[in-house]
């Protein structure tokens, strides 16, 4: 079922850079955990993009189930394996003289969830609790992860793996490169925003959902 919403989800997208199966990428991985989420995202976007080719397969085919993943991890609360996922991906991208040369301004939101990678992990023991504040609160912070991871997936392929030097009549050479990361960049932010406000408004409600029909069940079986 979320593999096909996910296909679904690229096939209806306009707007920003990415497609809208980023917006439910989080819930993937907390519903189905890392390693079902992962195959679901994969299958979805695989899919999706054998329907509809695009230049750019391979970044979201990557990119999401990637990200999935590590919403997965999240709601399981395991840190650690979210925290050397970046490192890998981070570390190279400094590395590189692309990395040190672009504005830092345009992965902070990538940072920012470096940073908010712990607490997400600890806070996702409320994502299964009637308390509909603390499963807000947890639920934002790890779709706000969730959707930075698939940034900067989609980054670490494009800089330190050299995939622009796939795509020399898009992006050119370092100044075409730079133009289209800054305003790739700026689009991200607004993506950010965009995945928050989903999980407040559809993500809680299904969660609570959810959790409410574990508890009628819970309640026939000890009544059977």
């Amino acid at each position: 079922m979320f593999a096909a919403l996910h296909a679904v989800l690229y096939f209806v997208s306009f707007g920003l850079w990415r497609n809208w199966a980023i917006y439910i990428e989080s819930i993937e991985g907390i519903i189905l955990g890392p390693r079902i989420g992962f195959l679901a995202a994969f299958l979805g976007s695989s899919i999706a993009r054998m329907a509809r080719p695009d230049s750019l397969w391979m970044f979201g085919i990557i990119a999401e189930p990637v990200s999935v993943l590590a919403a997965g991890f999240l709601a399981q609360t395991r840190w650690k394996p979210v925290l050397a996922l970046y490192a890998l991906m981070l570390i190279p991208y400094f590395v590189h003289p692309f990395g040190r040369a672009f504005p830092l301004w345009t992965i902070m939101d990538i940072l920012l969830a470096l940073v908010l990678i712990y607490p997400a992990a600890k806070l996702s023991k409320n994502l299964f609790k009637t308390d509909v504040k603390k499963l807000t609160i947890a639920l934002v912070l790890i779709s706000f992860v969730c959707t930075t991871t698939d940034s900067l997936t989609r980054v670490f392929l494009l800089v330190p793996c050299g995939f622009y030097n796939m795509f020399p009549g898009l992006f050119g050479g370092f100044e075409g490169l730079y133009l289209m990361f800054v305003g790739a960049a700026a689009d991200s932010y607004v993506e950010d925003l965009i995945v928050v406000i989903v999980s407040f408004l559809v993500g809680v409600p299904l969660l609570i959902g959810l959790l409410k029909q574990r508890s009628l069940r819970e309640k026939r079986n000890g009544m059977e």
